[in-house]
């Protein structure tokens, strides 16, 4: 089955929070993410969730120091650096930017108008997760 004849995301970025809860409601006021699952480990923290945009989703969980956990930094352990960046297609950049700013979004490049089309703009989220948001959407056939 070719990607395009798929439902959904076919790539869903991975991060990890030190609490997870509360980057969850976080993501989901500042951000508009909406909760499609979210599975609790016995002492209560996060072990696996799902947060929905649109037809895109990440996934997320709490910090653990596993096989996999190790190979992933956060960015306070990394000088306030990431190593990628989950870029979001969005249909009103400039009221995205503002509900983001409001909700306490570090803005690292403020909202512009991009030449190659729409607008854009990149925050870090209250653990340090760099985000980028803009309404270009590659998918969409180039006018002209």
């Amino acid at each position: 089955m070719s990607a395009s004849s798929q439902t959904g995301s076919t790539i869903i970025p991975c991060l990890r929070y030190r609490d997870a809860h509360t980057a969850i409601a976080w993501l989901c006021k500042a951000f508009g993410f909406e909760k499609h699952a979210v599975y609790e480990n016995e002492q209560g923290g996060v072990e696996h969730a799902q947060l929905t945009f649109g037809n895109g989703m990440v996934m997320v969980g709490e910090v653990r120091d596993n096989e996999f956990g190790r190979h992933i930094a956060q960015p306070d352990e990394i000088g306030g650096r990431e190593t990628q960046c989950a870029c979001v297609i969005v249909a009103n950049c400039k009221a995205h930017y503002q509900q983001a700013k409001a909700a306490g979004a570090v803005i690292v490049d403020d909202y512009a108008e991009k030449e190659y089309g729409g607008a854009g703009y990149s925050c870090h989220d209250p653990e340090g997760h760099l985000w980028y948001f803009g309404s270009y959407d590659p998918w969409q056939p180039k006018p002209g």
